[in-house]
């Protein structure tokens, strides 16, 4: 599967982006996914994940209740919508196909996309 993640910008704080992951190929629809982000000077951490069929998501604590993960089998495309905005959330946004069987490893996960600059000013 070949992943291309979209939507990203400079924002305000308290402002809100979604972001896409629109995927080609026939698997998307049974792979679990995830959204990760890379700060400079940082690692890759882990975001949110969702299952194939989108009924169990995981959110990392530091965006637990701001941001929502979702998908569209149908459209191939997996959702990040992110609220109330922080400066700490700037960085790059991937999204990912998981391939191991824990949601929080970035080496669980292949088929990176590109990214996505988000940027919060204060």
């Amino acid at each position: 599967v070949q992943l291309q993640a979209s939507g990203g910008g400079l924002v305000q704080a308290g402002g809100s982006l979604r972001l896409s992951c629109a995927a080609s190929g026939r698997t998307f629809s049974s792979a679990t996914m995830g959204w990760f982000r890379q700060a400079p000077g940082k690692e890759r951490e882990f975001v949110a994940g969702i299952s194939w069929s989108g009924a169990s998501t995981r959110h990392a604590d530091s965006v637990k209740g701001r941001f929502t993960i979702s998908r569209d089998n149908a459209k191939n495309t997996m959702y990040l919508q992110m609220n109330s905005l922080k400066p700490e959330d700037t960085g790059v946004y991937f999204c990912a196909r998981r391939v191991g069987g824990r949601y929080y490893y970035v080496e669980d996960y292949d088929s990176w996309g590109q990214g996505t600059q988000v940027t919060v000013s204060s």
